[in-house]
């Protein structure tokens, strides 16, 4: 997660540098938009969603193609939830950090029978390091790109960050730099060039450090009341459908807790059945 949420940081902190590098559009009435959106709320750690006048540039970063949801089927639904709630042009681009032989990659549409939804997919191995050497805010992005010398790249990039003059932005980008850096490098390198005590004082090294002992607890304790239901459920009907239990492996630590309620009042697996089937019943359309 540390990747994803160097790049959201990124393009949070200079969605006008983003904006430039990918729409051509040099405007700074840029509004960051909430990683939120209604129906079945979703929020991932490496979307972006940025308000350009009237068009919001919609970025996803990946460090690789793997994802539970196929990420074509993934980039057509963030397109309808933000098309609902904006009702605007909207541009989708789809950033891969890691080089892969994945063909999914390869993929800038969703196809079905009778639906076909495009996005714009860039493969940072592939791209031109230069304008993102010319742009302090790209720095980290450029250690990703395209070269036939990955040491001078590191290299170059080292200077260009040693020439930011506000102190605390230099700190920022040069541990963006190192965190992205060690999808590509060898950590040695890596503190050859960079001094380790600039990146702990910065403020997205901070972050990511806390948002990674968050997730951390998250997963600590959705796995903990996991395994105390699975234990009562086990003990109650002495045996749990497969099916059935992945159902519950999926649902959130609040749903995990309302269940463990909810249980005490079950006298059979199919009131369990039942219970799931309500969760997981598509929700009505409630507007006009």
């Amino acid at each position: 997660m540390a990747y994803d949420n160097t790049c959201k940081y990124l393009a949070e902190k200079y969605p006008s540098d983003f904006a430039r590098w990918l729409l051509a559009s040099d405007t700074s009435d840029i509004q960051v938009l909430k990683t939120e959106l209604n129906l079945e709320p979703i929020r991932a750690d490496s979307v972006t969603f940025l308000q350009i006048a009237n068009q919001i540039l919609h970025l996803e970063f990946q460090t690789t193609p793997k994802s539970k949801t196929p990420l074509d089927f993934r980039m057509l639904d963030y397109y309808t939830r933000l098309k609902r709630e904006y009702w605007c042009d909207i541009e989708q681009v789809l950033i891969f950090l890691q080089p892969t032989s994945s063909e999914i990659v390869f993929n800038t549409q969703y196809v079905d029978k009778k639906t076909r939804h495009e996005y714009r997919v860039i493969c940072l191995w592939e791209e031109d390091p230069t304008p993102l050497l010319a742009n302090p805010a790209l720095l980290p992005l450029a250690t990703l790109a395209r070269t036939d010398s990955p040491a001078d790249l590191l290299t170059q990039v080292a200077a260009n960050v040693d020439m930011i003059e506000e102190t605390d932005e230099r700190q920022n980008i040069s541990a963006c730099v190192q965190v992205l850096a060690g999808l590509r490098f060898d950590k040695s390198l890596i503190t050859q060039l960079f001094r380790e005590e600039i990146m702990q004082e910065s403020v997205i090294y901070q972050d990511i450090l806390q948002k990674g002992l968050r997730q951390g607890e998250e997963r600590g304790k959705k796995q903990e009341a996991l395994q105390l239901i699975l234990r009562l459920l086990t003990r109650r009907f002495a045996a749990i459908e497969p099916e059935i239990e992945q159902q519950i492996r999926t649902l959130s630590i609040t749903q995990l807790e309302e269940l463990a309620e909810a249980l005490l009042d079950f006298s059979s697996q199919s009131d369990l059945v039942n219970y799931l089937g309500n969760i997981f019943l598509p929700q009505p359309n409630l507007e006009d």
